[in-house]
């Protein structure tokens, strides 16, 4: 939209959303910018209403790319001029293309592909094949976990803040200790298990890593006991954390990987879940069984092959920057253990643990008054997390360091902080 006559684009905007949507998303919008609105974006860069930019190290895993990668927005022009949408009925082989590109990509050894729009749409077709091919109802989850927030997808998410008012969404679910190595085993011989979902580093709950032993642990277990096996790697996949698939790389015998947020490239909105003939069998029965009006939609599955050319590219420099990165916050710790209590992640997906929520608030408003956007932990008050696109220059990682290092330094200055 533009400015109405005499007035500021961004009063107008703010108006809107708190009468069109919430008025406490417009506080927290008001907050990050400052008053200002996001008008564009380019690479690691979003510009503002007010002209300044601020450097993106948020947007929740979407921008694995930058803003507007060149590629990828090739990729959705031709696609527009040619066939935006789908007619659900007929053929369509942008979609079929990006099945195989995607399957072959992550090895081929699960040649089964469903398209959704986000994260929980993969969530939510998995568990449901899950149950069905195998007859039974109970999942295992994992404590800390987070799957989405719709209600199937809500049931296997922990944390109890996205179920408030909500009854039942747990049932037939099991959550297990992280570090529980024989939690699978015991639940499973308690009775039936249709799957175990996990993600290998968990998102949402401040950038955990699960144990790779205790994962080969329950994977194990699970499929001896014909449980399928489901790694939720919508925040952490396609090199976000290092590999093309981080359970797939560590050798872990799973029947589905689920990705998202960053598959279409950045641009446009897109996810999948990839999986074995034998989870895939009840829509290989009946293909209508699961469906979604934009499932496969032409204009994002155009998207995929050039983003994944693109994350493959840039590769060997996502690697050098987490090491970069990993040493800069370890010095930060050394230098702010007042304020900054701890760090974890893999990859370009970082925790950062702040002393008390009083030193994270202190520490989040430096980094907004600064231009530096991060992606907070909603069910973790005390924790932010640091998402780097892998085309992140070293200029711009050191820029944002030093950002990060005098946000810690004025938190530390603040009696509360500590």
């Amino acid at each position: 939209m533009t400015a109405p006559p005499g007035g500021d684009l961004p009063s107008a905007v703010f108006a809107q959303v708190r009468r069109h949507q919430s008025p406490k998303l417009a506080l927290t919008g008001k907050f990050a910018g400052r008053g200002a609105v996001e008008s564009a974006a380019s690479g690691s860069w979003v510009t503002l209403s007010d002209g300044r930019t601020a450097l993106d190290f948020g947007s929740y895993a979407v921008t694995l790319l930058g803003h507007r990668h060149p590629a990828v927005t090739a990729a959705v022009r031709r696609q527009l001029a040619v066939q935006p949408a789908s007619t659900r009925s007929l053929a369509n082989p942008v979609s079929a293309g990006a099945a195989a590109v995607l399957a072959e990509y992550l090895g081929g050894a699960l040649p089964k592909v469903h398209f959704g729009l986000n994260g929980a749409d993969a969530v939510e077709v998995a568990v449901k094949l899950a149950r069905l091919a195998s007859g039974r109802d109970r999942v295992l989850a994992v404590r800390g976990g987070f799957h989405g927030k719709t209600i199937g997808a809500l049931s296997l998410t922990h944390h109890p803040l996205f179920r408030a008012g909500l009854r039942g969404c747990t049932t037939d679910v099991v959550h297990l200790d992280a570090d529980d190595a024989g939690a699978v085993g015991r639940e499973c011989a308690r009775g039936p298990v249709a799957a175990l979902i996990f993600e290998p580093v968990q998102g949402e709950n401040g950038a955990v890593p699960l144990s790779p032993e205790v994962l080969a642990r329950w994977t194990h277990d699970a499929q001896a006991h014909g449980a399928f096996v489901i790694a939720d790697e919508i925040q952490c996949g396609l090199r976000r954390c290092g590999e093309r698939s981080v359970a797939l790389a560590e050798g872990l015998p799973v029947d589905a990987v689920l990705v998202g947020k960053p598959l279409g490239g950045g641009v446009v909105p897109l996810s999948a879940m990839v999986c074995s003939q034998e989870l895939y069998a009840p829509l290989a029965a009946d293909p209508f069984l699961h469906s979604a009006t934009f499932g496969g939609h032409p204009l994002s599955c155009a998207a995929l092959p050039a983003a994944l050319t693109a994350v493959e590219e840039l590769a060997g420099h996502g690697r050098l920057l987490a090491e970069r990165l990993a040493t800069g916050l370890r010095v930060l710790h050394q230098r702010h253990p007042h304020v900054m209590s701890g760090f974890r992640g893999r990859g370009l997906l970082w925790g950062i643990d702040f002393t008390a929520p009083q030193a994270a608030g202190e520490v989040v408003v430096g980094l907004a008054n600064a231009d530096l956007l991060v992606s907070p932990c909603l069910s973790r008050p005390t924790t932010v997390r640091l998402l780097p696109p892998l085309t992140t220059t070293p200029d711009e990682l050191e820029r944002a360091l030093d950002i990060l290092d005098a946000a810690l330094d004025g938190a530390g200055r603040t009696p509360t902080a500590g």
